[in-house]
């Protein structure tokens, strides 16, 4: 096994974290280890509530109109049109509409359709989970085998694996011919692979790496080689988490 990392001698072996290529069913693979602490790592499990039934009532009809009930602004519009009114009906009639209409519509302020039931949350979805680390390189003794190194692993591990040079028309065309497989024919190229890690006695796989950051400002030696990386990723589950999924990363 190759553990490509910087020398940490001394460091809290739980502090470092290994990177490994494995299979989808998250049982390592390669003969190949990234080696490296985490100066930043967090777990974001987005977990999906919607309250579906909140516009089932009256209001969800007539949303604007329910609204000015219930902020007595109804009140002000059945004035405005009692006045414009009152040269045919007079006064005294006005008055009288005003006053029905502000005792009927003043009941309606400050009340709300919504309920105990109708606000109830359902479990709509959850995506997978997303793990976001920055892992630290540094070189100690030789910056090519301590930065470079481990830092190119992870951009390969991150990048496919191979992408077609022919597009569907001409793979369609081997295919036929029988000079190539259905299978590439449909899908020529060959996805990046998945990896897992393992941190403070937690392994979670597999994973695939969302994102990955290079930052090619850092520090290089008078050689041209970088002395020092630290290098964000967001990797992420193949699916959803369960109880069951997370009591195989803790260990239980």
């Amino acid at each position: 096994m190759a553990i490509l990392s910087s020398v940490w001698e001394g460091l809290n072996p739980h502090l470092l974290c290994y990177f490994f290529e494995c299979d989808k069913e998250g049982n390592q693979s390669g003969d190949t280890m990234v080696k490296a602490p985490l100066t930043e790592s967090n777990i974001d499990m987005a977990l999906n509530w919607q309250s579906p039934f909140e516009q089932s009532g009256a209001e969800a009809m007539k949303p604007s109109m329910f609204a000015m009930l219930q902020s007595g602004e109804l009140a002000g519009t059945i004035d405005a049109a009692t006045n414009l009114a009152s040269g045919v009906i007079g006064k005294d009639k006005a008055a009288a509409v005003q006053q029905k209409s502000k005792d009927f519509i003043s009941q309606f302020e400050g009340r709300t359709g919504i309920t105990r039931l109708n606000s109830i949350q359902t479990f709509a979805s959850m995506p997978p989970v997303k793990i976001q680390v920055t892992a630290l390189f540094r070189a100690w003794m030789d910056a090519q085998s301590e930065v470079e190194e481990p830092v190119d692993q992870l951009v390969k591990w991150a990048l496919p694996i191979e992408l077609a040079r022919d597009g569907a028309l001409a793979n369609s065309m081997k295919a036929v011919s029988g000079d190539m497989k259905l299978s590439e024919a449909l899908l020529p190229s060959k996805a990046p692979c998945l990896i897992g890690i393992t941190y403070k006695n937690r392994t979670y796989a597999p994973l695939v790496i969302e994102n990955i950051g290079i930052p090619i400002g850092s520090p290089i030696t008078s050689m041209g080689n970088y002395i020092e990386m630290s290098v964000p990723m967001t990797l992420c589950t193949l699916t959803a988490l369960d109880r069951n999924d997370y009591l195989k990363i803790i260990g239980s």
